[in-house]
């Protein structure tokens, strides 16, 4: 009886036969659930790999990508700091690429930079889900601030922190707020919505959506005038760098914050102890999330597969957050 091939493995899992070959000799480089139907398939077969396919224990370049979605932005500092500090200790180079908020841009700077690289961190990626996957089929990837089933990550636990949020303006006696949305395309700011919206009703707060804004400073105003229309007693914005916008423009207008309404942003930057008033935010370990994103990039290059910290699925890190009381927020004003 003739011995099954890989061709009869990549048959029986339904991929090519390339999938198969590095599911065996680099497993890093292939997706869980992939890796998995790749084995499940061989061993249903009886097929045996050859004894000379193991695992990557070295990178080839000593080089990894961290493409970021806003370069510009301070809350991607620490997150460089972090990896950076953990790149140079395993003698690997960091190289820091700007993905200008556009999906195309993002996905034409990974391909062209395979090459040369041994492996990306994502950085708040607006890939598509399936474009993410199909990365992670040819390259090894883990993503930093975004999830998906499979994947390596690193993220806040946003819905522990957007509790804080709610349970602070609930306390003091808002009965509702605004979220100033921002790229459509951000995984995180849908997810802070979904989380704000989703607990608001237990703390006796209604949720409103305005947006979405770009996620700047020069914005703000636009966001500020927005949140006026509604009403609302209460802001929470996409990112600090709207929020420092929306204290502006409401400085602008005359609208006192604290008193007239309450403003809070997400990523605690540094510029929000410096803003008048100082800015509450939701914040979390920055430089520990870069140190851990290249950790899982490094864990990938030696086959090793970690879970995660707080007992998260495979491959994927959830960080605890915190809300940073400043003077942005207070007490609901009479109506």
């Amino acid at each position: 009886m003739e011995q099954p091939t890989i061709y009869d493995v990549a048959r029986r899992a339904g991929v090519a036969a390339s999938t198969v070959s590095r599911a065996f000799s680099k497993p890093g480089r292939v997706s869980e659930p992939t890796r998995k139907r790749v084995l499940d398939a061989a061993g249903e077969l009886g097929y045996v790999p050859d004894p000379r396919a193991r695992p990557v224990s070295r990178s080839q370049h000593r080089t990894v990508a961290m493409v970021l979605s806003d370069i510009t932005n301070p809350h991607f500092f620490e997150l460089i700091r972090g990896a950076e500090q953990r790149a140079k200790a395993a003698e690997t180079t960091l190289v820091i690429v700007n993905a200008e908020e556009s999906p195309r841009i993002e996905l034409d700077q990974v391909n062209g930079l395979a090459p040369t690289v041994d492996g990306f961190v994502l950085a708040s990626s607006r890939l598509h889900d399936h474009e993410l996957r199909d990365l992670a089929e040819r390259h090894r990837i883990v993503l930093l601030n975004r999830e998906l089933p499979g994947l390596a990550s690193v993220a806040l636990d946003t819905a522990a922190g957007c509790r804080q949020i709610l349970e602070h303006f609930a306390s003091f006696g808002h009965a509702g707020f605004t979220y100033c949305a921002g790229p459509p395309g951000s995984w995180m700011g849908a997810t802070r919505w979904a989380a704000l919206s989703a607990g608001a009703e237990e703390y006796g707060l209604a949720a409103r959506r305005i947006g979405p804004y770009t996620p700047t400073v020069a914005n703000g105003g636009a966001a500020a005038d927005g949140a006026l229309r509604a009403d609302t007693t209460a802001l929470v914005a996409h990112n600090d760098l709207l929020a420092i916008g929306v204290l502006r423009r409401l400085a602008q207008r005359g609208v006192r914050v604290p008193d007239d309404i309450s403003v809070v942003g997400f990523d605690d930057i540094f510029a929000a102890e410096f803003v008048q008033p100082t800015l509450t935010t939701l914040g979390g370990p920055g430089a520990h999330a870069g140190r851990l994103a290249i950790e899982l990039l490094l864990d990938q290059f030696a086959g090793r597969t970690p879970r995660g910290e707080t007992g998260g699925s495979l491959h994927q890190i959830r960080l605890p957050t915190g809300l940073v009381l400043r003077e942005s927020s207070g007490v609901a004003p009479e109506r």
